[in-house]
């Protein structure tokens, strides 16, 4: 095709996805200049005030409740979130596929059935949810940032969207992602730039940042992203979300569409993304539950544990240790994300726990392997999805006008690599060698803190930050080691929000001595004024394959938090 062509293919996509939004639901859009849009669902006038309840009721196990008991039907529920979810992409740009009438036609049955039987589908009866553009439904294109991916419908349901309708649940939209997925950020030729609703000059994150602006406008009850090196758990961070990152496998990815397909030294995994607890533990329950290994050849063949959710390893959640990383040795976070770390630790420390430091082990070597896999094919996979088309290969996710100054050239995950040159297929297994040793040193390591702890068992979680900074302007989101770490280590991790960055209490620390070139742009990219507002979210990370313990124990520090907030 030529630069033409493409061009006119996604306008003529863009166009049929505005034309799948009923007249009726178009607002009178605020301002570009107006940087936070929450509240623009309540002061547009489209929703009622049943229609804002609803939306606003952030607990998952509450809303499953009344749909289960008819206080409120599905139909009304998907309508509402509907609606909310339009009013978003009309103020952040958040969605893909619009599908309203087979959205509406699913929570009839829905109603029905539980009307005819008096009983509900399953454990995730009547709730809307919302998916990145990965997840493949049948007729519908998954075009996952590509102009060269529209017009080819999906000939069947992936795995997930199967179960998600078994459990009784309601996909209704689908959400924007970045070309090429591994992107901190959310833009495409396709569908535009998606924008952060708690302010607008800020990016949400990505690559699952549609669902991260989505959810945040409390748009969708639960959506769900995918992760490879920190996409559910930045734009969850970013939003003020929590976001779950579980285990290679333990979820079913098959039949879902993804970038570097066939890559497996570090797998992508899928996770949800919500506004309370609940949403987290209510779906990897109801997933895990439905026995995904019987439709996933992959999917790791492990029933939910109940005891492990109890944390029966873990003192029963009484007196834990829990380890804080401060700092990667790669890159310093900003002051908001080191108030947030104290913040944590003093209300551990009130609820009985016991908080230690945790030293990083081998993280420089941990990175440079784990971008070196990321870049084996030399860059080959993306150029054939963009040659489809004749599209560029976006380079910068700046727009085009009042991009933020930022200086670093670029980031330091090209600069440990050099330029991208495919590599061969035993060059490919000794970086897997390597990574299975430093998978092993790292295990060790973390047992040797058993001689630390008090408790007679190693340190039962690390908390950190999820980058090193808060949402940051769109094109300077360059740095995802605190995330991509536990993608390269495989370990189970969950995103908390703390707090939000308050230009009187974090203030811009002196210079420290940088450890490199990014570290130093980081340093320089902080301005109390430009971050203040913004929430302030930490990870939760502990071993691989303790999705049951991970959930459990982050409950316990989110309670913790709240209560030392209510003091």
């Amino acid at each position: 095709m030529t630069s033409k062509d493409w061009q006119k293919l996604c306008a003529e996509r863009k166009e049929k996805q505005l034309q799948s939004i009923p007249k009726e639901w178009l607002i009178e859009t605020p301002p570009e200049s107006q940087a936070n849009v929450l509240d623009v669902p309540k002061t547009c006038g489209l929703l009622t005030e049943r229609e804002l309840e609803i939306t606003n009721t952030t607990d998952v196990d509450t809303l499953l409740g009344k749909l289960a008991t008819s206080q409120w039907s599905a139909v009304e529920v998907t309508t509402a979130f509907y609606k909310r979810a339009i009013v978003a992409q009309q103020v952040t740009n958040c969605l893909t596929e619009i599908f309203i009438e087979k959205a509406l036609a699913r929570a009839k049955e829905v109603d029905e059935y539980l009307q005819q039987t008096g009983k509900t589908i399953g454990p995730l009866h009547g709730l809307p949810i919302s998916l990145k553009d990965q997840f493949c439904i049948k007729g519908m294109d998954t075009i996952m940032g590509y102009a060269g991916w529209i017009n080819k419908p999906a000939k069947k349901d992936c795995v997930l969207v199967e179960i998600l309708y078994d459990v009784g649940a309601i996909p209704f939209v689908r959400t924007n992602v970045p070309q090429t997925l591994l992107w901190g950020e959310t833009y495409n030729h396709v569908f535009g730039q998606t924008t952060n609703p708690i302010n607008r000059y800020m990016t949400p994150g990505g690559s699952s940042g549609g669902e991260g602006a989505l959810v945040a406008m409390r748009g969708s009850p639960l959506g769900v992203g995918t992760d490879i090196g920190g996409s559910v758990r930045i734009p969850s961070a970013f939003c003020g979300l929590y976001g779950f990152r579980p285990s290679y496998e333990r979820l079913p990815y098959q039949g879902a569409v993804n970038a570097q397909v066939g890559q497996e030294s570090i797998s992508s995994v899928l996770g949800p993304m919500t506004n309370a607890p609940s949403g987290v533990r209510r779906f990897t329950k109801a997933i895990i539950d439905a026995k995904p290994w019987n439709r996933d050849p992959l999917a790791v063949r492990k029933p939910w544990n109940g005891r492990e959710y109890e944390l029966e390893e873990h003192g029963h959640g009484l007196g834990m240790c829990i380890a804080i990383m401060w700092d990667n040795d790669v890159v310093k976070p900003h002051p908001p994300l080191i108030r947030a770390m104290e913040i944590t630790k003093a209300a551990l420390e009130a609820a009985g726990h016991k908080v230690i430091d945790w030293i990083p082990h081998r993280h420089m070597e941990i990175y440079v392997n784990t971008e070196r896999i990321f870049a084996a094919d030399g860059g080959h996979d993306y150029r054939t999805d963009c040659e489809l088309s004749g599209e560029p290969l976006i380079q910068t996710m700046s727009p085009t006008e009042d991009a933020h100054e930022y200086a670093l050239d670029q980031p330091l995950a090209k600069t440990v690599i050099g330029k991208p040159v495919l590599i061969s297929a035993y060059d490919l297994w000794q970086l897997h060698r390597e990574k299975r040793e430093l998978r092993k040193s790292f295990l060790d390591y973390w047992e040797a803190t058993k001689a630390t702890t008090e408790t007679g068992r190693p340190v039962d979680a690390i908390i950190s930050p999820v980058a090193a900074y808060t949402a940051c302007p769109h094109g300077c989101n360059s740095d995802a080691f605190y995330t991509t770490l536990c993608n390269s280590l495989d370990l189970t991790t969950y995103t908390f929000p703390v707090t939000f960055a308050d230009k009187e209490l974090d203030k811009k620390a002196p210079p420290h001595e940088f450890r490199n070139h990014e570290d130093e742009a980081i340093y320089h990219l902080y301005d109390p004024e430009l971050f203040h507002g913004l929430p302030v979210c930490l990870q939760l990370t502990g071993r691989t394959l303790e999705e049951e313990g991970v959930i459990g124990m982050t409950e316990v520090v989110d309670r913790a938090l709240k209560a030392y907030k209510s003091m």
